[in-house]
């Protein structure tokens, strides 16, 4: 039996979640089945400052948040049930999950680099330090020969080349989630040049490009893998008339099995998944090729758990209790 955990959730308002899909909801069904206790919080309710340690009276830095105490259950419009808020030194934990959603900003930036002043002594799941060196679409970039043909620039020209060289384009913001802001620009399209110059008086960020592929029309599959091995998949087929396949915008969840060349993928991205620190990641494969490592707040896992009758959440709890010494 798993000793019980103290588990602050740093997640987007309760409140507003499909409690169906969203994958912390299951996180904190499955945590607060095993016995542990949840408080949750969002990024603004964070503070970091000085304490007085007293032995010495040397100064160190605390960690706080005004948390909630909370309770879960599978109840559509009362899922959830909140104590009086209270200010909480979050060093006091033993574990913080780290859920809330992009955009990948100097806010999700900033809660990174706060949550640095209290790991690895209070296990935040998934690394901060790691999360904030691997947005979405860069990690994968360590890993070209997995995948389809793609650039990251500012540059016009460089855009241009890659568009003639390719002529069917998929255009993604680097740093947003839920498929927002991805856009096809077929070879007849003319509306690239305006797409640019919007982004472009907006944002100082560059655009990632990435060659369009058919095999899309088949689906997109969403691999969970925990600590690195390859633990369920679920294909999402996008709805007709629409070239991405993220759930948020109408994607229709299907079962599916891992091919081999899904566990190629899986086994050469695993090591460095482990080592460093990213317990629970999400990926996406169209064809054979990877096209996001996804180590924010992926989801996917509730879809998986209705086709294939397991309980990643379980799993992943399975890894933090023994990662904390409480199994």
């Amino acid at each position: 039996m798993a000793g019980k955990l103290k588990v602050a959730v740093q997640m987007d308002p309760i409140e507003t979640i499909n409690i169906d899909a969203d994958s912390t909801f299951a996180l904190m069904l499955e945590g607060q089945r095993r016995g542990h206790t949840l408080w949750h919080y969002e990024v603004r309710h964070m503070a970091l400052r000085e304490g007085v340690k007293r032995q010495g009276e040397r100064r160190e830095e605390r960690l706080l948040a005004r948390v909630r105490p909370v309770t879960v259950e599978r109840r559509r419009g009362a899922h959830y049930a909140f104590g009086e808020s209270e200010p909480l030194d979050l060093g006091t934990m033993d574990v913080v999950l780290m859920r809330q959603d992009p955009p990948f900003d100097m806010a999700y930036i900033t809660a990174t680099h706060l949550l640095e002043h209290i790991h690895p002594r209070t296990l935040v799941v998934n690394d901060p330090a790691a999360v904030r060196n691997a947005p979405e679409k860069l990690l994968v970039t360590h890993f070209p020969e997995l995948m389809p043909p793609t650039m990251i620039t500012w540059d016009l020209e460089a855009i241009r080349s890659f568009r003639l060289e390719h002529n069917d384009i998929i255009v993604k913001p680097l740093f947003g989630n839920g498929g927002a802001g991805v856009f096809r620009i077929k070879p007849d399209d003319e509306n690239l040049a305006a797409l640019l110059e919007m982004h472009f008086a907006r944002s100082r960020e560059p655009l990632m490009f990435q060659r369009y592929e058919p095999a899309v029309r088949q689906g997109d599959k969403r691999i969970i893998l925990v600590d690195g091995e390859p633990v369920g998949v679920v294909n999402r087929v996008p709805a007709q008339g629409e070239a991405r396949s993220n759930m948020h915008v109408g994607g229709r969840p299907e079962k599916c099995t891992l091919s081999a060349r899904d566990r190629e993928i899986c086994a050469a991205i695993g090591p460095t998944l482990r080592r460093q620190g990213l317990s629970y990641v999400g990926i996406d494969v169209i064809g054979d090729w990877l096209t996001e490592i996804n180590v924010t707040s992926p989801t996917g896992i509730q879809e998986i758990d209705r086709f294939d009758g397991i309980n990643i959440a379980a799993m992943i709890w399975d890894r933090i209790e023994a990662r904390r010494g409480a199994g």
